[in-house]
């Protein structure tokens, strides 16, 4: 036989061996899929399908109608995470793992709109930081190992055991993960999984975060550097009567909307095990924020630190270089009891820029913090505010001032007919503060130009009624004009270490008005 022959006989040969060996290994896999997936898994949870198609043509898997739910699950009741899933494509899998190491490693897996729900005991969302890693990445690992994850038209529903009632629902998710990587070293870490690009979208949130509040937001959509939310509010879970009876001691209620808020240039994740956040820009719109406070509950003597000293005990680095709140809207109610109705401030067309908000965590030194306030105080007048301090302060110091502008003082009616049973009359054509404080005392100066400044006093039985005599007393003691020149008085008040920064401003306030006016 010639050599070409030997050639050609062997090429044949060889080329017969590739294609048995290919029926066979595609036989075997068919066979041993399916092995994997029940029989060697060794994860806490079953497995089912019902199709699956191999092809070792293109490497790819395809699965539809999958279910997933605990082993060993009571029949009269759920407990843990359950998942259907429409289907499933495992694309560019390698033969030899999954024939030999009884894992599917593959470039990518594609997931088309599963709905998970999980049960589970207590009402927070996660009892322990490590469950996701020891209850859904580290199990599935042992069976599966991808690069890329898409995820399709998802939902995700947490449900307590305790209450029968949701602690999160998400809507419509679309996620990409991309340059996955999951280790021994990275099982240890905050987050159980490496990856180079991340992209999630949702159409709706709901999130109860504790017994008196929720969260609901309209979508959100965020990649690695930028995030976006619109359609937010936190709300409260009752009514303001039924959320002060179950307070302890006095607090405020709060409700917060706002349409949208972006986050630009963002960075954040986990350095040595502490996590970090620091963006160049956060931008609020149309933010509604409603403050109650109710004085019924007793008071809460704790102490109430100033800002520099929050930002300053932050346990890990937090830095946003701009703050913008845009269009906004700020209403502060105060109610003694539920008689009278509550005393009300609102700040219209608010605008606030903030640069450099920071924590103090690991800095030895660092910039002022910078607020600029513009708004319109009780629909009627312009008021602009400065106000600075420094993180690191440790005196905590600060530096605030501010205008307010053609104040018509009928305006304050709604707060101080139900709340010092008294109405004004009159017009402030402009009042100036000038404010340095720290924890301990705030010193300085104010100025006000004003005229025909009346005082109406009523009866505290019956509020519906003028006490005259009171009213006579008072217009006597009140100088009802500046006289054509801004009048001046210095100021010093000691802080209440129980009150917050709002009423050592607001107190220091008082203090001037009283000096200029009686």
């Amino acid at each position: 036989m010639s050599i070409y022959k030997k050639i050609a006989v062997g090429v044949i040969c060889l080329f017969l061996l590739v294609i048995f060996a290919n029926i066979g290994l595609n036989y075997w896999i068919k066979k041993q899929l399916p092995i994997i997936i029940h029989e060697k898994n060794k994860t806490v949870y079953d497995i089912n399908y019902e199709k699956i198609e191999v092809s070792l043509f293109s490497r790819n898997i395809y699965a539809e109608t999958l279910l997933v739910n605990p082993k060993n699950q009571p029949k009269d009741s759920k407990n843990g995470l359950f998942s259907k899933i429409e289907s499933i494509t495992i694309k560019h899998f390698n033969i030899w793992d999954l024939a030999f190491r009884d894992v599917i490693q593959a470039e990518s897996i594609i997931i088309n709109k599963p709905r998970v729900i999980l049960y589970k005991k207590g009402e927070k969302l996660l009892n322990n930081s490590k469950s996701i890693r020891n209850e859904i990445v580290e199990p599935f690992r042992k069976i599966i190992a991808v690069s890329n994850i898409y995820l399709n038209d998802g939902t995700v529903d947490v449900v307590s055991l305790d209450s029968q009632k949701p602690i999160l629902s998400i809507k419509k998710v679309l996620l990409k993960l991309e340059g996955i990587l999951i280790t021994d070293a990275t099982l240890k870490e905050k987050i159980p999984l490496q990856f180079q690009k991340y992209t999630l979208v949702c159409d709706s949130l709901f999130y109860r975060q504790s017994a008196f509040y929720h969260i609901n937001i309209g979508k959100i959509s965020t990649e690695k550097n930028f995030l976006k939310i619109n359609n937010f509010s936190n709300l409260p879970q009752f009514n303001r009567r039924d959320f002060i009876n179950r307070l302890d001691k006095e607090k405020d209620i709060y409700t917060l909307k706002f349409d949208s808020a972006q986050i630009a240039k963002m960075n954040w994740g986990f350095k040595n095990a502490r996590f970090f956040f620091k963006a160049n820009s956060v931008v609020i719109n149309h933010f509604d924020a409603n403050i109650y406070r109710g004085k019924m509950p007793k008071d809460d003597l704790s102490k109430k630190y100033l800002y520099n000293h929050l930002l300053r005990n932050i346990k890990f680095p937090l830095q946003i270089d701009t703050l913008q709140v845009l269009k906004s809207k700020l209403v502060y109610e105060e109610e003694i009891d539920f008689s009278k109705g509550p005393g009300v401030l609102t700040f219209d067309k608010f605008n606030l820029q903030a640069t450099n908000l920071r924590s103090g965590f690991g800095l030895k030194q660092t910039n002022d913090v910078k607020i600029k306030v513009k708004t319109i105080f009780m629909k009627t007048s312009p008021l602009d505010v400065d106000w600075s301090f420094n993180v690191l302060d440790k005196s905590d110091g600060f530096h605030i001032q501010g205008v307010i502008s053609n104040f018509d003082v009928r305006a304050m009616e709604q707060f101080s007919k139900p709340y010092m049973n008294a109405t004004f009359t009159g017009a402030f054509h402009k009042y100036r503060f000038n404010f340095y404080g720290n924890d301990n005392v705030s010193k300085g100066n104010a100025s006000l130009d004003y005229d025909d400044l009346k005082v109406k006093l009523y009866k505290k039985k019956h509020p519906e009624k003028e006490a005259k005599l009171k009213s006579a007393i008072a217009n006597l003691l009140v100088k009802n004009d500046s006289k054509d020149k801004a009048k001046t008085a210095d100021v010093e008040v000691e802080r209440i270490q129980e009150k917050s920064f709002y009423n050592f401003l607001w107190r220091s306030i008082a203090e001037s008005l009283k000096k200029i006016l009686i």
